[in-house]
């Protein structure tokens, strides 16, 4: 039966030497001793240690990023001059000056064509990701079948929004 260990230490050790005394063992000793099979608590720690100290750089450009913001904007406001006029309270909005009602009728005519950009560029996103895969031995006959059924569905639904006239310029 091998000797029993603490945390990778021989219980022996651990125990300043009385186990090694008794050749019979100590069954207090042996039934409360923890077996482990794993890393020393001093292994554990250094993994511990190295692990977070990787994140250490990312924590510390994270703290001088906020701190560079902070810094910029706490400068801009106490350099710059405060003398409140009449046209600095306005609303800005593009460069014309807010007359009139705020409220405009906006055309959403092309609303279809931009919802079809969007769908149809982060379809074209997914794209490289199969190509890549789509050449890597033992995956091509399987990724060409789920990009057909991919580009088909695509298919189907450009095919219905012509049908019912939603492509056409009024």
């Amino acid at each position: 039966m091998p000797e029993p260990t603490v945390l990778g230490a021989d219980f022996a050790t651990a125990a300043g030497g009385r186990l090694a005394d008794d050749p019979a063992g100590s069954a207090a000793a042996v039934a409360g001793s923890v077996r482990s099979t794993g890393p020393t608590v001093d292994t554990a720690q250094h993994l511990a240690a190295d692990y977070f100290q990787s994140y250490s750089v990312i924590g510390l450009l994270a703290v001088v990023g906020v701190l560079f913001v902070a810094v910029a904007f706490g400068a801009g406001r106490l350099l710059r001059p405060v003398v409140p006029t009449p046209e600095k309270l306005l609303t800005y909005e593009c460069g014309v000056d807010p007359v009139g009602e705020g409220w405009a009728h906006t055309q959403v005519r092309y609303y279809v064509y931009a919802f079809l950009y969007v769908i149809f560029a982060v379809d074209s996103i997914f794209l490289f990701p199969w190509a890549t895969v789509f050449a890597a031995p033992g995956y091509g006959a399987t990724t060409l079948v789920e990009m057909f059924i991919f580009l088909g569905f695509l298919t189907i639904g450009l095919l219905y929004a012509w049908k019912k006239g939603v492509l056409t310029w009024t």
